[in-house]
C-alpha cells in the first residue's frame, strides 16, 4: 500500500513540475515586441492551444492583454470561457490567419485579422493593441486592448 501511495505521489510530483515548466514557456510582454509581433503571439498560441499544457494559447493571449482589457473579461478563467465561447471560439486551433496592419499612431495600432478556423470558414476581426504608459514592468509594452466580434467571411471552398 505504502508503494502505491509513493508511486501516486511520485507521478504527481512530476506532473507539477511538468506543468510548471510549461507555463514558464510562454511569453511575456517586453518593450523590445512590436506590436504585430503582439498579434501574432497571440494567434500562434490561440491556434496551437493546448501544446505544452491545456488553454496554453489562451494563458498566452492573456499574457499579452492591456490591464484596461483583463479587468473587463477576467480574471482568466472567465476570460477562458469567454474565448471558447461562440464569439471567439472559431480562434481556438484555427489553420491559418493573415494580420494586416490598418492605421494607428504614436500609441496604438490596429490590425485586420482574417482567420480561417477548423471548418475552413473565414472571419475577419478588428484587432487593438496599445503601448502601455505607467510606470512598472509593463511600462512602453504593446498590448492588446480590443478584439472585436467577428464578421464571418464565407468558406474557402
Amino acid at each position: 500500500m505504502f508503494k502505491k501511495l509513493q508511486i501516486v505521489f511520485n507521478f504527481f510530483i512530476i506532473f507539477l513540475i511538468s506543468v510548471s515548466i510549461s507555463k514558464a514557456e510562454l511569453l511575456e510582454p517586453n518593450s523590445k515586441i512590436n506590436p504585430s509581433e503582439v498579434v501574432k503571439i497571440q494567434l500562434l498560441g490561440l491556434q496551437k492551444n493546448d501544446d505544452g499544457f491545456i488553454d496554453s494559447g489562451i494563458e498566452q493571449t492573456w499574457n499579452f492583454a492591456h490591464p484596461n482589457n483583463k479587468k473587463a473579461t477576467g480574471p482568466l478563467e472567465k476570460f477562458k470561457s469567454m474565448i471558447k465561447g461562440n464569439n471567439y471560439q472559431m480562434m481556438i486551433d484555427h489553420l491559418s490567419h493573415t494580420i494586416t496592419q490598418v492605421t494607428g499612431g504614436d500609441s496604438w495600432v490596429q490590425f485586420e485579422v482574417i482567420i480561417l478556423d477548423k471548418e475552413k470558414i473565414y472571419h475577419k476581426f478588428s484587432w487593438q493593441v496599445e503601448k502601455y504608459t505607467e510606470d512598472g514592468p509593463l511600462k512602453d509594452c504593446w498590448l492588446t486592448t480590443m478584439v472585436s466580434s467577428p464578421i464571418p467571411l464565407g468558406s474557402s471552398i
